[in-house]
């Protein structure tokens, strides 16, 4: 049974009538040759409509070849139709493949097999995969190939929304660039601002950092920009979104007028095309097809749960389900988070959390463990819902309905990452159905009832 294409759903044995028509409107996007974004001013541009989202059965469902002013209502046409399936035939640096074959990676994504090589290239670049196709090791591998390790100054900075993807972003690029011996920093909110100082003046190749925090460092005038080829933003609609925008602008306005800029995310909405414009000259794009958005590999259930104070129940029912392996649970809130832990402490459940409002220092040990295994549970915010890899985890429980639909191929993309195997379980009340219908017919996708036997999927 679907939330999209019938018209009953159950609640407590009973069937009712559920369907919510209505979908996004949506327009074409046309490419725009150019950087005119204003580097002394913030001027405005015409707003772009457009949706676009990732892949779930392989980011290589790419748009054709078709003229860039031919519009398809939903769709933005890719202009780059290279594929390269070996890492070998990349012509890459002889240390540089041997980090990647001992980072573990044997064939190239479908994202790799598209955007390495426009990214190495020079191009402009904006590269749309699903999370977990290896997003992260595509801007990596394109920034250690251009670098010159004989020079210790930036010449590569990426720009990313938390912490905690500013931090794994960087044991990345430290793995793959390890027999090059490239050096990565993390310049993020949080950590000693002495010791940021020190590291950044003793000379790195590569920063990634928050917004705030990275351009604290080029005003203190300790992140030198003149020597920095590529600009990375990664997750790019959630640092183009609200307070991140401004940010962004101020970095950009202090780097060289050729930086190369890259952008990566799992979807696209209009804001990140409208500041494309702005930033980026002829830009290659790799995007795909909106119906391609669902997750290959996870599947995707519901529970109804008629009130809300029922949902904790569940989810106690759920427990031994879910530290099979290791799962996350979303909760909209903070606050929503904290009561949560504390209820099912109180019930001798063993469960982690971790918000924004932690100390970083709190968030690092509760990663660490979560990381190592110590840890089987975690319940947290859409803070964790992009871009943080943890290999073992193949549950994800949407304890609130994420209320942003973007967020939620991002929270169940933390399942199933680059080729595993995952389950996702939605706890939905009767205030969340047209959330519901709405994320399934926008994504293209099933949601399933929850069998009986929801264990053995995982």
């Amino acid at each position: 049974m679907s939330y999209k294409d019938n018209d009953k759903k159950r609640v407590a044995g009973k069937t009712q009538n559920f369907n919510s028509g209505g979908s996004a409107e949506r327009d074409g996007y046309g490419q725009r040759s150019g950087r005119d974004y204003d580097r002394n001013k913030d001027n405005d541009s015409s707003q772009i409509r457009a949706e676009a989202g990732s892949d779930g059965k392989a980011a290589n469902e790419v748009v054709g070849d078709r003229p860039n002013d031919l519009r398809q209502e939903g769709l933005i046409e890719s202009n780059w139709d290279e594929v390269i399936e070996n890492f070998d035939d990349m012509n890459l640096k002889e240390n540089l493949l041997r980090g990647v074959y001992a980072y573990g990676f044997e064939k190239p994504s479908a994202i790799q097999q598209r955007a390495i090589m426009p990214c190495t290239k020079g191009f402009d670049v904006i590269a749309q995969a699903q999370s977990g196709t290896g997003k992260t090791a595509t801007f990596a591998i394109a920034i250690l190939q251009k670098i010159d390790t004989s020079l210790k100054e930036c010449q590569a900075l990426i720009l990313a929304p938390t912490r905690e993807l500013a931090q794994q972003i960087q044991k990345v690029v430290v793995a793959l660039g390890d027999y090059m011996k490239a050096e990565c920093h993390a310049c993020i909110g949080g950590t000693n601002v002495r010791e940021n100082l020190h590291r950044l003046s003793s000379g790195v190749h590569v920063v990634v950092g928050t917004p705030g925090r990275v351009f604290d460092m080029i005003q203190r005038r300790a992140l030198n920009t003149k020597y920095i080829k590529q600009f990375i933003l990664d997750e790019a609609d959630e640092m183009l979104s609200r307070g991140f925008k401004d940010q962004i602008y101020d970095v950009f306005r202090t780097l060289n007028e050729n930086i190369q800029v890259i952008l990566l995310s799992a979807t696209m909405p209009d804001d990140v095309l409208d500041v494309t414009k702005r930033f980026m000259r002829d830009p290659i794009r790799i995007l795909v097809r909106k119906e391609e958005l669902t997750l290959e590999g996870i599947r995707q259930f519901y529970v109804v749960i008629e009130q809300e104070e029922w949902k904790l129940d569940t989810l106690c029912d759920l427990y031994e389900t879910l530290t099979i392996t290791q799962a996350v649970i979303f909760c909209n809130t903070r606050r929503k988070v904290e009561w949560l832990t504390e209820k099912m402490h109180q019930r001798d459940f063993t469960i982690s959390a971790i918000h924004g409002d932690m100390e970083q220092g709190q968030r690092d040990v509760i990663m660490r463990e979560f990381r190592s295994g110590s840890s089987r549970v975690l319940i947290t915010t859409d803070l964790l819902a992009r871009g943080i890899d943890v290999q073992q985890v193949s549950l994800v429980i949407n304890y609130d309905v994420p209320t942003n639909r973007d967020n939620y191929i991002h929270r169940i993309g933390r399942g199933g990452r680059f080729g595993r195997k995952g389950v996702a379980i939605n706890f939905v009340t009767n205030e969340d159905r047209r959330i519901m219908k709405d994320i399934e017919t926008f994504y293209n996708t099933t949601i399933e009832e929850m069998p009986m036997n929801v264990a053995d999927l995982i």
